[in-house]
């Protein structure tokens, strides 16, 4: 049985890269060059802590990650 608060809290994948990308922006880097590196590495370092944006991004596994980009570039 799911808690309904529990399931709210959760965030879309979409919601979790905007939090990221905003964050790495933030801090000054070039955020999609970040990303990537952290989607073809796997390493964690590529993404900023500020705002808690590393643990944020690894509530998702990098497969599902790409899945989700390119389902989102294929519909334009």
């Amino acid at each position: 049985m799911f808690n309904s608060s529990e399931k709210s809290d959760q965030k879309t994948t979409e919601d979790i890269l905007k939090t990221v990308y905003d964050a790495l922006e933030e801090k000054g880097y070039n955020a999609i060059d970040q990303m990537v590196g952290y989607i073809l590495s796997g390493d964690p370092s590529y993404i900023t802590g500020h705002n808690n944006a590393r643990n944020i991004i690894r509530h998702i596994e990098r497969d599902d990650l790409v899945e989700e980009l390119l389902r989102a570039f294929l519909k334009k």
